[in-house]
């Protein structure tokens, strides 16, 4: 059977068990006292995101790039002349943090997109963002295949994260269904497409999150530094006491076991990881995840935690401190040394689906993927979360 048989197959097959997601509703994860329990819309989802990768691929091992139609040499991961920058005019550190990393990753001027809007909210308007959006767009040269966004916030779209808002276009029917199934991305688990734009007229983003100078900074560089590394070090993934959050944990032994000759990996049971040497990732599910600071974290480090809302980037508070609701703010990672994370911006309930798979987030990043490549094909349903990091690491990239 061809490949493009066997996707045909697993994409129906995925229709099927959507449709049937329709009248059931995993469990929220906010409140955080609400009883724990997995319900069998999460068990479908799983069975859902997973039918086409297995097919399609094997579970963990993305091979080389087969039928992309791409010409030779247009088959690599992604550098900086296929990334666009776009800078908000009106905040001196988005001009700030934008600038610097232009000169980092010697991004061509014409790459560089300035809009203009309030800075400091936390959402941003829906008709404001339609207007920006049809600038970038026009702005963006053929050959760009992703955006980085330079500013924290806003981190929000209507109950879209900006960053899919960006990619995908605004979903309004991302309101009406935040506990339910969602489009699956094309992107997902697709590790034959090396130019997203090109292949699937998708552009993903990332936001170079940070809110101060020196912390983008920070942030731009350990992303430089990584590249070419081959960074010795652990992949740390956490089984929590929390119920609702730890979803993820279920797949764990299979994530050690299918790519443990390749990176060491190691399974914890624990709440907490505090004074690691060598985190390379960090993985776990928690409202707030104590002792991130105590631990190092080697350039292009990815972490992040499953709970509802640590896409929330500044919080209530107007800072990073914390998160919506009292969890924890996916800039804590970055803050603590990480390179990359994710959270979701809306209640999303306990999805597998609209988070991270740290099987194929880890098994796209070493083999040699960038950062925003591995991390955006390791989420089924991303309309609810919002990626920040550094888009262009690449520690397992040959020199």
């Amino acid at each position: 059977m061809g490949s493009g048989m066997i996707r045909e197959v697993a994409c129906r097959l995925l229709n099927g068990l959507q449709r049937c997601l329709g009248q059931l509703r995993p469990r929220q994860l906010w409140p955080a006292g609400a009883p724990g329990g997995r319900t069998l819309a999460g068990a479908l989802v799983l069975v859902a995101v997973a039918v086409p990768f297995v097919l399609a691929r094997g579970l963990f091992g993305p091979g080389p790039a087969a039928d992309t139609g791409l010409d030779a040499g247009e088959t690599s991961p992604l550098e900086a002349r296929h990334l666009a920058l776009v800078i908000n005019s009106a905040d001196p550190l988005s001009e700030a943090i934008g600038s610097y990393y232009q000169q980092a990753r010697h991004i061509p001027a014409e790459q560089v997109i300035r809009v203009r809007f309030a800075p400091g909210g936390t959402r941003l308007p829906v008709a404001e963002f339609r207007r920006i959006r049809r600038q970038v767009e026009r702005q963006t040269p053929d050959r760009v295949q992703v955006y980085a966004l330079a500013w924290a916030s806003p981190w929000r779209v209507g109950c879209q994260s900006i960053t899919s808002a960006f990619s995908f276009g605004y979903r309004p029917e991302v309101c009406g269904g935040r506990c339910g199934s969602a489009r699956i991305s094309p992107y997902y688990a697709r590790g034959e497409v090396r130019r997203p734009w090109d292949q699937l007229r998708l552009r993903p983003s990332m936001l170079l999150a940070a809110t101060s100078f020196a912390a983008g900074r920070a942030l731009i560089d350990r992303g430089v530094a990584a590249d070419g590394t081959k960074p010795a070090g652990t992949a740390y993934l956490l089984s929590t006491s929390d119920p609702l959050r730890n979803v993820r944990a279920d797949r764990f032994g299979a994530v050690a076991a299918s790519l443990g000759q390749r990176l060491r990996i190691r399974v914890l049971w624990a709440d907490a990881l505090e004074g690691a040497p060598d985190v390379i990732a960090y993985f776990t599910g928690l409202t707030v995840v104590g002792g991130i600071t105590s631990n190092h974290y080697r350039p292009g480090a990815v972490a992040d935690q499953l709970t509802s809302t640590s896409g929330m980037l500044t919080g209530p508070s107007g800072t990073s401190a914390d998160g919506g609701l009292g969890q924890m703010s996916a800039l804590r990672w970055l803050e603590a040394g990480a390179t990359g994370s994710y959270g979701t911006v809306v209640e999303p309930c306990n999805m597998t689906s609209k988070f991270p798979d740290p099987g194929l987030l880890l098994s796209y990043y070493r083999r040699g993927d960038t950062l925003i490549e591995s991390y955006w094909r390791s989420v089924a349903m991303p309309d609810q979360g919002v990626f920040i990091g550094e888009p262009l690491s690449r520690p397992w990239a040959g020199r």
